[in-house]
């Protein structure tokens, strides 16, 4: 099916599954985890003569949203007026809303009235808004919005989505398209991960052949990807300062000590001895790591993580930790043997120790937190209840299929907060549908369908106390196979609704049932906005 038939299919196929929704819910997702309807069917009436009132001192951007948002969906144009007193669309900074990203929207007869402690849970409010006008599309058509009431905070803290432009470079525009899709769905954090034996994609001016050697790998090629590029510094402000607008903080990912191929590229002493003269080719070469004994890496890296700490306003900085191919590298090297001697080691693997000791140095003393994924095989020390190699400040992510449960119970025992993006649930590079995925399999993935990742209980069903250290969820998209924002977005959407929702929405409010039906209109609104998405006919009852 070409794309262009594919997308009228999909855009005919949403428009008949939205003309069956008929209230103020039919498109809510995540779903509220509070919300009480009118059952009297009194509204409110939105008019020419409808006014926007606020406290807000710095007002543009949510007011801008909410404007764009009203004149979609009913073609009228509100203006601010702080004197009226009925017919308003209220937006209130309200200071006794003390948790972060906890919001009231409620509509009676004087209007629409949204509160929240700050201008970025006011635009997550008026996410839920456009839901509302969305979903009762009868109501909507007639400039009437139904009596409701909503107090809503979320479950997690950290609802996270990680793309992947060291493999497939995304241009500035791109990343900001995919920020106003993930925001519609109260995503907030956008892990980037900028750096693997793929590209480097970030500047560092204390190291500049970083981007001129490692930002690309097809000569005389685009810098605007897919296999060429980078961000320079000034770029990633233009980002962060978008994102934040929508609620979304971006956390930067550098992947040590393996997955370096590209800063061997531009620095091959960085690397064990006996490969420094080896070809490194980047999207070719792989397996090669920094080198634990080589002084010089921790003084490299000690300037990246300076200049990453100062750019990104986020606490966190993931190092990644993960796949690190100890065999073919430290094993075989006589520096890293004398380090293994030195500490009494007998085992590189345990080299780790002190190769993450000194890089989380260097991101302490720059006011930083880290996040590692958290490998519980032969990659760090093998763990166990007693044994486990994470110092207490590190945020580990739990990732391989089937150790989530050893995942919990350790880093709860061991005082680690958990993110939680299990792949067999998060990983949206993962095929929607068997032969969904056509052009490239990597690594034999199994088929993560929507109806799977909407399975998620971030929490595994465990008792409070057992799961009060999980932090939040994550949804990935590694980039192998995925080469423009079409083919990220299509791999996107719907199944990180899903995962929004698990984010957000206590256990109590979620049913795949209930979800099935609130999806279309939501799908139907992407394709509206110009984005590539799945249409899951498969989840259509009596579709044949």
């Amino acid at each position: 099916m070409n794309i262009k038939v594919l997308f009228v299919t999909a855009a005919l196929f949403a428009t008949a599954i939205v003309s069956t929704a008929q209230d103020n819910t039919s498109a809510l997702i995540p779903m509220p985890n509070h919300i009480v309807k009118s059952n009297k069917g009194e509204v409110f009436t939105l008019n020419t003569r409808t006014s926007i009132k606020t406290n807000l001192p710095d007002s543009a951007f949510v007011i801008s949203e909410l404007k764009r948002i009203i004149a979609r969906h009913m073609q009228l144009s509100p203006q601010i007026d702080n004197s009226a007193r009925k017919n308003i669309i209220e937006i209130i900074k309200d200071s006794c809303i003390k948790e972060e990203e906890h919001y009231t929207l409620s509509v009676d007869k004087k209007g629409i009235h949204i509160k929240a402690n700050s201008e970025g849970t006011i635009f997550l409010a008026l996410q839920t808004l456009d839901q509302i006008l969305t979903g009762d599309i009868h109501n909507t058509a007639l400039h009437k919005v139904e009596h409701v009431f909503i107090d809503d905070k979320p479950r997690y803290a950290h609802r996270a989505i990680m793309i992947d432009p060291a493999r497939h470079f995304l241009p500035v525009s791109d990343v900001k398209f995919f920020i106003d899709q993930m925001a519609r769905f109260k995503f907030n954090k956008l892990q980037i991960h900028l750096t693997d034996d793929q590209g480097w994609r970030i500047e560092i001016k204390s190291h500049p052949k970083l981007t001129e050697i490692g930002a690309s790998r097809v000569p005389n090629g685009s810098n605007q990807g897919p296999d060429n590029g980078y961000y320079t510094q000034e770029q990633m402000r233009e980002i962060i300062e978008y994102a934040d607008k929508r609620n979304v903080e971006i956390i930067p990912e550098i992947d040590i000590p393996g997955h370096s191929v590209a800063i061997l590229a531009a620095y091959p002493h960085l690397g064990c001895e006996f490969r420094h003269n080896e070809t490194k080719n980047l999207g070719k070469t792989t397996n090669m790591m920094l080198c634990a004994a080589c002084d010089e890496v921790y003084s490299v890296y000690d300037d990246i993580i300076r200049e990453i700490a100062t750019l990104f306003p986020s606490e966190y900085i993931h190092l990644g930790g993960d796949e690190a191919a100890i065999k073919e590298n430290w094993a075989k090297c006589d520096k890293c043997h004398n380090m293994m001697e030195r500490n009494g080691y007998t085992s590189p693997s345990q080299l780790m120790i002190p190769f993450f000791n000194n890089i989380l140095s260097s991101v302490r003393t720059n006011g930083k937190k880290a996040i590692l994924w958290c490998e519980l095989d032969n990659i760090w020390p093998p763990a166990n209840e007693y044994l486990f190699p994470y110092p207490e400040d590190v945020t580990l992510v739990t990732w391989r299929n089937a150790l989530t449960p050893k995942c919990i119970e350790l880093t709860r025992k061991h005082k680690h907060q958990l993110l939680m993006a299990p792949g067999e649930h998060t990983y949206l590079d993962y095929p929607q549908y068997p032969g969904d995925l056509p052009e490239f399999n990597n690594w034999g993935m199994p088929v993560t369908t929507l109806e799977q990742a909407y399975r998620l209980d971030p929490g595994y069903g465990l008792p409070k106390e057992e799961q009060s250290h999980i932090n939040g969820v994550m949804a990935t998209l590694w980039a192998e196979a995925i080469k423009d924002i079409n083919r990220l977005t299509y791999m996107t959407y719907p199944r990180a609704m899903a995962i929004a929702e698990a984010g957000w929405s206590q256990m109590e409010q979620r049913d795949w049932e209930n979800f099935r039906l609130r999806l279309f209109p939501c799908i139907y609104e992407l394709i509206k906005s110009g984005v590539s998405v799945r249409v899951p006919f498969e989840i259509v009852e009596n579709r044949h």
